[in-house]
């Protein structure tokens, strides 16, 4: 699934909209806006809900659940890898141990800046 019903609803969060983009890289990729989205285990925002990263405002405008088996390199290119190849390594390298299964369903977070 690619895409929702807002009007839909969603489950409980399971974390804080603080948590969403944490690391490094990926809070400068949003911010210049190469990263576009973010997959979690848990769903962590709320669809309208506002991202501050470093003063920089992002809403989320869509929230999903997704298999792994789904993704395709136009997904990984949201989260701002080339491929999904990279954007698999680049998960298990900051995840030792887990493995990477199709089946495994995540929470997609689609953000964009906030217009003011």
């Amino acid at each position: 699934m690619t895409t929702t019903d807002k009007n839909r609803e969603l489950p409980p969060k399971t974390c804080t909209i603080e948590r969403l983009v944490t690391v490094k890289r990926d809070v400068e990729n949003v911010i210049k806006g190469i990263k576009t989205a973010t997959r979690r285990n848990g769903r962590y925002a709320d669809i309208g809900e506002v991202m501050d990263l470093n003063g920089y405002q992002f809403v989320v405008h869509n929230v999903y659940s997704q298999s792994l088996g789904e993704m395709k390199d136009e997904h990984a290119q949201q989260e701002g890898y080339e491929s999904l190849e990279k954007y698999k390594e680049n998960i298990l390298k900051l995840h030792p141990g887990m493995p990477w299964s199709p089946k495994m369903k995540v929470w997609v977070h689609e953000f964009s800046p906030l217009q003011k």
